[in-house]
C-alpha cells in the first residue's frame, strides 16, 4: 500500500499520537495543515504522511509552543517531513547531520537558493531546531571560516552563504515563541563589529531557554549601548566579536557599562575571546558550546 493512501482513521490516529478528536479536527479546519480524504462512508482517511506532520506539530506543542505558532514554524522552514519511520516501530537512523551540512555547504557554494532551502528544509524535518540551529549550522559556520582561511571560499560565495544562512536562521528566531520565563536580554555585537551569525545562533539557543530576548545584531555606537540599555532594562547583555581587532574595544565597552550598571551581567561570545586575555575578564566569557553556554547562565541566575 502506498504511504500516501489513506489508511488510518480518525479514532486509529488519536489513539497513535494522543490526541483528542475534537482538536484534531479543530486543527484541521483552522489550519488546514493537513486535509484528509474521505472513504465512501464519510469517514476521514489519514496517511502516514499526516502522521508525521501532526507527530511533529505535537512534538512542539509539548514543547512549549502553541499550535499557531507550531503550524508557523513548519510553513515558514517549509519542512517536509520524515516518513520513513512506521508507526509504531522505532527505527534507529544514521546521524546525517553531516552529510546534510556538507550538502548544503556546496548548494551555497554553486549559489543554489533552492538547492540549499530544500536541505536545510530536510534537516529541519529530521532533526530539533536546537539541534539544527545550535549544532549543525554552528560547525558548517566555523567549516565556512576555515575554508575562507584557507583560500578556498571567494567573497562572492561567502557573502551569498552568509546572507543565506542570516535570512533562514533569522527567520527561525523571529518565529520561535518569546515566553519570556526568564529576564530579558540584549544580544548586539561590539563596537565595529559587523559579523553577527554566531551571535544570531547563540540568540536562538536563549530563546528557546525562554528568555526574553532583543536581537539587535550589528555593532551600535557607543551612545546608543547607553540607550538600549535604559530603555530595556536588561538582566544580561551579550557582546559578541570575531575579529581580534574589535575585541579590545569590545572589552573597553565592558568595563565602562560593568561600572555605570552594577546589575547587569555581561556574557562574551565569539572568537576573539577564545584566546587567553586578563583573568578579570574570565567572568564574562561564554565559552564555545551548549554545556557552558548553559553553565555559565545557570551561574549567573543563581541556580
Amino acid at each position: 500500500m502506498s504511504k500516501q493512501e489513506g489508511k488510518y482513521n480518525i479514532k486509529a490516529v488519536t489513539t497513535l499520537l494522543g490526541i483528542q478528536a475534537g482538536t484534531l479536527r479543530a486543527w484541521e479546519r483552522r489550519y488546514k495543515m493537513i486535509a484528509p480524504k474521505r472513504n465512501e462512508s464519510g469517514h476521514r482517511l489519514y496517511t502516514e504522511e499526516h502522521i508525521s506532520t501532526l507527530k511533529w506539530l505535537i512534538d512542539k506543542v509539548n514543547k512549549g509552543f502553541t499550535i499557531s505558532q507550531a503550524v508557523n514554524l513548519l510553513e515558514n522552514s517549509l519542512a517536509p517531513l520524515h516518513h520513513d519511520i512506521e508507526i509504531g516501530t522505532r527505527v534507529e537512523e544514521a546521524d546525517l547531520s553531516v552529510e546534510l551540512m556538507d550538502k548544503l555547504l556546496q548548494s551555497l557554494l554553486n549559489f543554489d537558493e533552492n538547492q540549499a532551502n530544500e536541505r536545510l528544509n530536510k534537516a529541519f524535518s529530521l532533526y530539533t531546531v536546537d539541534k539544527v540551529v545550535i549544532e549543525m549550522l554552528g560547525e558548517l559556520l566555523v567549516k565556512i571560516d576555515d575554508q575562507i582561511g584557507e583560500g578556498n571560499i571567494t567573497t562572492p560565495q561567502k557573502q551569498f552563504a552568509f546572507s543565506f544562512l542570516r535570512s533562514r536562521i533569522g527567520m527561525i528566531l523571529h518565529t520561535l515563541p518569546g515566553i519570556g520565563l526568564l529576564p530579558k536580554v540584549v544580544a548586539v555585537c561590539g563596537p565595529e563589529e559587523s559579523y553577527e551569525l554566531g551571535l544570531l545562533t547563540f540568540t536562538v539557543f536563549l530563546r528557546i531557554m525562554g528568555f526574553e530576548v532583543i536581537y539587535i545584531g550589528a555593532c551600535l555606537v557607543d551612545d546608543d549601548f547607553e540607550i538600549v540599555l535604559e530603555k530595556v532594562k536588561p538582566r544580561f547583555l551579550f557582546l559578541s566579536c570575531d575579529s581580534d581587532g574589535n575585541a579590545k574595544k569590545t572589552l573597553d565597552l565592558v568595563e565602562t557599562l560593568s561600572s555605570k550598571y552594577k546589575q547587569l551581567q555581561i556574557g562574551l561570545y565569539g572568537k576573539a575571546f577564545s584566546k587567553t586575555m586578563n583573568a578579570q575578564y574570565d567572568k564574562h566569557l561564554l565559552g564555545q558550546s551548549k554545556q557552558q553556554w548553559e553553565k555559565w547562565l545557570k551561574e549567573k541566575l543563581g541556580h
